[in-house]
């Protein structure tokens, strides 16, 4: 921060909003609460999220559910992030926060009692000592997954079963260990703070009070019990949500796009597919088989899954192929500071962007896409919002109605005024 210049504390958070539900809005009154933060400013994944699955409704609906529920300033997390791993995941958005240059803390969900226990769990992926490496290695040569493997050799190094036992288990624990682990690598002034997921953790499928889960709303959509998010979603979300149900632009999970995916998949060649990211040790044969003989996700991912991958990297290694992401592109967002696309901002947000320009005035904001494409220079950060441009391009292949191209060039900011239409 820049000396002897008094300025407002803004809050920032990272989500999917997949979609906007109650345990959101407690997370975000809760983190204000605590910090007394005057802003808020969220990072969200776009059309495609994290675990290898599609956003159940557009990037624009979302940033309209954050803004009427209090975001000032909502920016779209690039798909390469957005669909990579946790650790890429986390690094992605904290390199956008860090190069706002007005960000204070970083505010996440966790299943965890306290902020230490995550914290060390942290420290030692981030410091990786001998010890720990060795009992990794020890671990993945028995053929487990990365995260099983890491998850026991950590039992063993921290040596505290009591108090570590189960951290690994929670979807939000995953996450806000990478955050503090990329916070520590990116040597980010990003102050943490930890919220304690309330009633409701990540994959229940069950409403308790007005607190449900993603993941059970969304599964309530697919069989059309609309009575019961009424109950456990925003009056707002909830008007978009049926909204766009009705409309009839909406894409459940990725099955929908199985035909394109296993099209794509028989189409690429052996050495194509192991150019994916998150493909290592032969996987790609397994892939190539595997798409030769079904023509569905389900029985897709039931042959390649083993022992070693998750069904949740299998659906990602998927979706690298319907996107066209590969491990180069990946490996140069590990090494970039990515744009600030902007999706939308409240009334107050606006001072943030006029703000975010004095504070660096070398931040590469994005407010249209097509003054970007023909103007920047750089050709890494181009190719990257060339894949989001795509990305929307195949989503909306999804829709059951209005399937248009090139929505990030159509489609205007998100402002406070389009919450009142």
């Amino acid at each position: 921060r820049k000396r002897g210049v008094k300025m407002s504390r803004v809050l920032g958070i990272i989500a999917e909003y997949n979609p906007f539900h109650n345990g959101h809005l407690y997370h975000i009154k809760e983190s204000v609460e605590q910090t007394d933060a005057e802003y808020v400013v969220c990072v969200i994944s776009g059309n495609f999220v994290q675990r290898g699955n599609t956003s159940i409704i557009d990037k624009w609906t979302k940033a309209k559910m954050a803004i009427a529920q209090g975001v000032d300033l909502v920016i779209e997390l690039p798909t390469i992030y957005a669909t990579s791993s946790a650790e890429n995941f986390a690094e992605g958005a904290i390199k956008i926060f860090d190069s706002l240059g007005i960000v204070d803390t970083l505010s996440f969900g966790m299943e965890a009692k306290d902020l230490a226990t995550i914290n060390n769990i942290a420290n030692v992926l981030h410091q990786e000592p001998r010890e720990y490496v060795t009992m990794l290695n020890h671990e993945l040569n028995k053929g487990v997954s990365f995260p099983k493997a890491r998850e026991n050799a950590l039992m063993m190094y921290l040596n505290d079963i009591k108090r570590y036992a189960n951290v690994l288990n929670g979807s939000n624990n995953i996450l806000a260990i990478e955050y503090l682990k990329a916070i520590k690598k990116l040597k980010s002034p990003l102050m943490p703070l930890g919220i304690r997921r309330e009633k409701v953790l990540y994959h229940d499928e069950f409403i308790i009070d007005d607190f449900a889960s993603a993941t059970a709303i969304r599964k309530m959509i697919a069989s059309r019990q609309f009575g019961d998010i009424t109950k456990v979603v925003p009056r707002t979300s909830y008007d978009l949500l049926a909204n766009e149900l009705t409309k009839g632009h909406y894409v459940l999970d990725l099955s929908k796009f199985q035909k394109e995916i296993i099209y794509m998949l028989r189409k690429m060649s052996i050495e194509e597919i192991r150019k994916l990211p998150d493909v290592s040790e032969g996987l790609e044969n397994v892939i190539k088989n595997a798409a030769n003989s079904c023509n569905n996700i389900i029985d897709l991912v039931n042959m390649i899954k083993s022992k070693r991958y998750t069904q949740t990297r299998i659906q990602r290694v998927l979706m690298y192929a319907l996107l066209g992401i590969d491990k180069k592109q990946m490996e140069v967002s590990r090494k970039i500071v990515p744009y600030t696309r902007i999706l939308g901002y409240s009334e107050r947000g606006k001072k943030l962007i006029s703000e975010i320009k004095v504070r660096n005035p070398k931040v590469n904001l994005v407010t249209s896409v097509k003054d970007f494409m023909n103007n920047n220079r750089n050709k890494q950060l181009k190719e990257m919002l060339e894949t989001d441009i795509y990305a929307t391009n195949v989503y909306t292949l999804g829709y059951e109605k209005d399937s248009v191209a090139n929505l990030d060039y159509t489609k205007k900011i998100i402002t406070a005024s389009d919450l009142k239409r």
